[in-house]
């Protein structure tokens, strides 16, 4: 620690101790030499400064993946055989797939500046007897610090005094309302949240005064360590581009073995040697899918539109794909399955629970289950003004309770009192204030005093214990009641059963009096309780089911209380009754200091409670080892390292901090954990379009191949020359694989569990495919070739002719072969696909054009063919089609 006192110290020790420790009065603060002794020790109170990617370094990641480098080889190869067009494509193909990645991963090189941008603050620091402003990175361990509402916590801070002090730290700790800050010692070990005699670098005092000692600055601080976490995290190769990493390193021992045993069988069966290794390059050549890069590239690109049409930005090209393959979702609690809206849902009187509707079409208020006028029953009419009465917030005129200021619980009531009929400035009117006595965090309690007839009514509320303690009546229906211990003993039950239904509870009293002066919390008269609850979004529960039904785990990480966290879990369907448990963040320990049982048992919980940066990494790196692919959710400063960690970070677009929009993949601009499910479904559909026209690719160049060398094999005439290998290759990988990659996906995808992390984009059965499918369209290629040559005697020019149309039409045709197992003949995601049917315009087109049109067709070695030539082509190319939907239609019934 940047300190002579370590953390456990700060915490547990008397702020007089600390003082001493740090040698610094309180009233003089450190003497100008103290303060370039401890800057000369500790340095700035600055985050590091991390030495960024350049954009040089950028563009050359581009050129690293496998695939690309064997592009650029095909490249250099075609046109140093002068196959122009080919070698434009590829090189345009490269160009393309750099252009994109550079540009997406320069957002990498922002995250740590915006953790930087937090230290942009200014500091109230006394030094030698005198308060002085400096800039934030002057304050040295030591320094004392002066604190009021509305400052950015500089530095780490252990409090030496503090009056009515709140401070906002969720950014940091997750915990969604302001946490009262006093100076009294606590245990050691306790999490960030819990440490309530610290104030902590980049969070925000809301509330109240205080001074406080500097103890860690800079990188000691715990936002400096979280930002080391965040550069350790680093950001994940997605498992798209490892998968299509290890599809290259195949590819490139595939195309050199086709080069090889080519060329050779040629050359030893003694044809011409130049023609043999133009075949052989030209095949080799054609063994690399160059439309593979651009398809992949402008597929993943459209679902990035699609995906921002459903209120979800994706930082991260390849992270589209990510979410398709995504088995795990880790979601923070509040605004995402939470509306992050303190609402009274229960109010308990002597007169019974009334519970609270909030949502429109439903009766407000209900005892009993039956509609009830809050302004009747007495109790509830006395407590809900109460509550309306002491009270600091302010609620919009308008009703639009997104504009409020003021406490969120306090919020609350004023909105629960808007739903009686009970507004504060009616309520002023009838009874004006005559005077405040603000929270105390020692009492727990707040008072107003009211101009009345009589006297002064009083309206008090606070902590449920703190209050029943210096309450000696209750109100019932038949008045005021003497609050002995059998009734004590009632409502300490009532407070116990409101606390383990997870909601937040607040006490509410009163009394008359005479004067202004005198204490307010004696002597009262208990009213009752209200029961607060931050309740779940609209649609959330029915997306975490679609997730469940998608084979997609849940698990809900958060700041808050176990109890809490437990309800909620349970509200919204993260877990069911049987396994309804939220085990504390400390648990989460590093993946070394677990067992196999300690690992197994973490990985069926489902709920987390006052979770920590770490342990959120070591939560993700739990089931990473598992090879399950992590999705995390998050939108403070606190979750940067998390989403960096994870295999898809997904940030808050409305409420999500700079610095967490930076470090995520995914920007959710609604803040709705419903579009998450829209992005998997979209990232589903993506990832199996990338396999079909992989597949369509890859099988169909393997016809081409097994074509050209099971004659070079058998000494038999080639049925294609290199060009017109090449010149099939541009039309036929582009614009059919470019119509797969616009695929909608098919109605069942969101049925069927996810993949499993490490499978490959073609697995050991999608090769056998493609190997069938090659010998199917070869097979159909030589068939019509030897007919036409051997059996109908056309010449050489004609028959190779016949083969090459054969072949193009066949792998035409091979693009209905690419329908999801399960799916109709004619209903399928391949028939409904418009650009399909585009795509075979366009290629039939420039097909003919390859034989009718003149120079194309005499540089291509081709010559116009009869009528029943072209029945020939029609019907070997169809072979393949056919048999292929037979082989479907039977793996279905089996």
């Amino acid at each position: 620690m940047n300190s002579p006192v370590s953390t456990a110290e700060v915490t547990q020790s008397s702020s007089d101790r600390v003082l001493d420790a740090f040698g610094v009065d309180a009233a003089q603060g450190l003497q100008n030499r103290q303060v370039k002794r401890q800057r000369e020790k500790y340095g700035w109170n600055r985050l590091k400064q991390r030495k960024q990617r350049g954009a040089w370094a950028i563009l050359v990641d581009q050129f690293k993946s496998p695939i690309i480098g064997l592009l650029a080889v095909a490249a250099v190869l075609a046109f140093a055989f002068q196959e122009w067009i080919e070698g434009i494509a590829v090189v345009m193909a490269i160009a393309l797939n750099a252009i994109i990645g550079f540009t997406t991963e320069l957002r990498a090189v922002k995250s740590m500046e915006s953790l930087q941008a937090l230290s942009k603050a200014q500091a109230k620091v006394r030094r030698e007897g005198q308060v002085r402003q400096i800039d934030a990175d002057q304050l040295v361990p030591g320094d004392i610090v002066v604190l009021e509402g509305g400052d950015v916590v500089p530095a780490d801070i252990r409090l030496i005094e503090a009056s009515k002090l709140q401070a906002d730290e969720s950014a940091l700790t997750g915990e969604s309302l302001p946490v009262s800050k006093d100076t009294t010692p606590v245990e050691p070990d306790l999490s960030l949240a819990e440490q309530t005699n610290r104030l902590f670098k980049g969070t925000a005092i809301t509330r109240g005064a205080g001074e406080g000692i500097v103890t860690a600055t800079g990188m000691e601080t715990e936002l400096g360590h979280i930002s080391e976490l965040a550069e350790q995290a680093g950001g994940e190769q997605t498992p798209l581009e490892k998968r299509l990493d290890q599809l290259g390193r195949r590819l490139i021992w595939v195309t050199l073995g086709i080069a090889v045993v080519v060329a050779l069988a040629g050359i030893i069966q003694g044809r011409d040697l130049v023609l043999m290794v133009e075949t052989a390059i030209a095949l080799s050549v054609a063994a690399v899918p160059e439309g593979l890069p651009i398809v992949a590239t402008v597929a993943l690109a459209r679902g990035m539109w699609r995906m921002a049409k459903q209120n979800a930005l994706i930082n991260r090209l390849s992270a589209v794909e990510t979410l398709g393959s995504t088995s795990i979702v880790c979601t923070d609690k509040t605004g995402t399955l939470t509306q992050n809206r303190m609402t009274v849902s229960r109010v308990v009187t002597e007169a019974g629970t009334v519970h609270v509707d909030n949502e429109a079409g439903q009766a407000r208020f209900r005892l009993h289950n039956e509609p009830i006028n809050p302004q009747d029953p007495a109790a509830l009419r006395q407590l809900l003004q109460v509550g309306v009465l002491c009270n600091n917030a302010e609620l919009s005129d308008m009703g639009d309770t997104d504009k409020v200021i003021g406490d969120p619980m306090e919020v609350a009531l004023l909105a629960v009192g808007r739903k009686a009929e009970m507004e504060r400035a009616d309520l002023r009117d009838r009874w004006p204030e005559a005077r405040e006595v603000a929270f105390d965090p020692e009492v727990k309690m707040m008072a107003t005093y009211h101009e009345a007839d009589d006297g002064y009514w009083v309206a008090v509320k606070g902590a449920p214990e703190a209050l029943l303690e210096t309450c000696t009546d209750y109100w019932s229906g038949a008045g005021q009641q003497s609050l002995d211990g059998e009734a004590r003993d009632r409502w300490q039950q009532q407070l116990k059963e409101t606390a383990e239904a997870g909601l937040r509870v607040l006490a509410f009293a009163m009394k008359t009096v005479d004067s202004t002066e005198g204490d307010p919390y004696h002597d009262l008269t208990w009213l009752g309780i209200v029961g607060l609850e931050d309740p779940p979004r609209e649609g959330v529960k029915e997306a975490i089911k679609a997730c469940h039904q998608a084979g997609v785990r849940v698990i809900m990480v958060t700041g808050d209380q176990p109890i809490t966290a437990r309800n909620i879990g349970l509200a919204v369907g993260v877990v069911g009754e049987q396994d309804a448990k939220a085990l504390p963040g400390k648990a989460l320990k590093p993946l070394d200091d677990l067992t196999k049982q300690n690992r197994q048992e973490l990985q069926q919980v489902s709920i987390f409670a006052r979770v920590s940066p770490e342990q959120k990494l070591n939560l993700i790196a739990l089931h990473q080892a598992d090879d399950a692919i992590v999705a995390m959710t998050g939108d403070g400063v606190n979750d940067a390292p998390a989403l960096q960690k994870a295999d898809i970070g997904v940030a808050m677009g409305q409420r999500g901090t700079q610095v967490a929009q930076e470090a995520a993949d995914m920007v959710l601009q609604d803040d709705a954990f419903s579009t998450i499910i829209h992005a998997i479904a979209q990232g589903r559909a993506i990832f199996r379009n990338i396999r079909q026209f992989t597949l369509y690719l890859l099988s169909g160049n393997t016809g081409e191949i097994f074509a050209v060398a099971l004659t070079s094999l058998f000494n038999a005439p080639l049925p294609l020359l290199p060009l017109q290998i090449l010149y099939i290759n541009a039309v036929n990988d582009v614009f059919p694989a470019l119509a797969l990659g616009f695929g909608e996906g098919d109605e069942l995808m969101m049925q069927r569990p996810p993949r499993k992390g490490n499978e490959a984009v073609l697995t050991q059965r999608h090769w056998a495919d493609i190997v069938i499918y090659g010998l199917l369209i070869a097979g159909a290629t030589l068939g019509a070739f030897g007919i036409a040559l051997r059996v109908w005697q056309l010449s050489d020019t004609q028959a190779v002719t016949v083969s090459f149309m054969t072949l193009a039409f066949a792998r035409l045709w091979h693009i209905f072969n690419m329908r999801s197992a399960g799916t109709g003949l004619l209903k399928n995601e391949v028939v409904r696909n418009p650009y399909v049917w585009g795509a075979l315009v366009i290629c039939t087109g420039i097909l003919l054009a390859a034989v009718y049109v003149p120079g194309l067709s005499d540089a291509l070695g081709t010559t116009g063919l009869t009528p029943r030539a072209w029945g020939l082509v029609l019907g070997f190319s169809l072979i393949p089609l056919i048999l292929g939907q037979i082989g479907k239609v039977w793996r279905d019934r089996h």
